[in-house]
């Protein structure tokens, strides 16, 4: 980075009000800060300059990454001075290398060769094989759910759709819900946690205590109008249907696909360099 006149100005500014005693600026790459031996320069705060930075903001930004940098430096000053004698850093250099570069290539070889395709047959195959591990830690319910602002727009129409029950009425139901509602759970098909719907009433209205003796009503604060009906509740504990953690169930069947892809690699490179020659013994096998 070669600094123009006006990053020049901003350098000396910047010492200026952190001195004392005005130093020498070397305006080609000045020194920022030095801990012991070690120095910071501007050049290596290339790019952080916002483009439209005035002098005042340049200075700011400067200030804070020297105090930063200072303590940064300092601190790794105090651990070399104390590091174990025996602390062989060039091997820890290596072996943290070493995984960086091979993290990247398994990260290519995963983008490259994993199918992430998934069939819902190989879903539900999945899921009836470790459904075990999907007890639910809280209750789930199907259920339809709406909350209405209070006056109520269009009052007696929703009263009556909500009652009605139809499979035309739940579609007209949605759009009003569309036009109006603050919330709608709509989808009879879907599992929702009992917390998150609970959480959309006055508190205590509904608990995992009370759901199944409040399974249909409405009520009225002085700000919403709701409006609840249960179809089935799956309490703590019990197995969780497929539909409520497909995702989880996804990622389960990625993870071992994805552990398979590198397993069925690393075993592809090992052969193959071993049929070239490339690997070598020196201990009895």
């Amino acid at each position: 980075m070669k600094p123009n006149r006006w990053m020049a100005t901003v350098i000396l500014t910047y010492l200026l009000i952190s001195c004392t005693e005005a130093p020498i600026v070397d305006t080609s790459d000045p020194v920022l800060a030095r801990v012991h031996q070690r120095e910071l320069r501007l050049s290596e705060m290339d790019g952080m300059f916002p483009e439209r930075a005035t002098t005042a903001d340049s200075a700011m930004i400067i200030e804070a990454f020297v105090n930063r940098w200072a303590r940064d430096a300092v601190l790794l000053w105090e651990s070399e001075q104390n590091a174990p004698g025996d602390l062989n850093l060039d091997r820890l250099v290596r072996d943290y290398r070493a995984s960086l570069v091979r993290s990247s290539y398994e990260e290519h070889l995963v983008s490259t060769k994993l199918d992430s395709t998934i069939a819902q047959t190989e879903l539900e195959a999945f899921y009836e094989a470790n459904k075990e591990q999907y007890q639910l830690e809280k209750p789930i319910v199907r259920c339809f759910f709406i909350r209405v602002p209070y006056p109520t727009p269009e009052e007696e129409a929703l009263q009556d759709l909500w009652n009605n029950g139809n499979p035309q009425d739940t579609a007209a139901l949605a759009e009003y819900s569309r036009r109006y509602a603050e919330v709608a759970l709509l989808r009879d098909s879907t599992w929702y946690s009992l917390e998150d719907v609970a959480a959309q009433l006055p508190e205590g209205t509904l608990t995992a205590d009370n759901v199944n003796s409040k399974r249909e009503f409405s009520q009225l604060d002085g700000t919403n109008r709701y409006y609840f009906r249960l179809f089935e509740l799956k309490p703590r504990m019990e197995i969780a249907p497929l539909s409520y953690v497909i995702d989880q169930a996804r990622r389960a069947i990625l993870h071992g696909r994805k552990r398979e892809v590198l397993e069925r690699a690393r075993e592809e490179i090992f052969e193959r360099e071993l049929d070239r020659n490339n690997i070598e013994f020196f201990t009895n096998r």
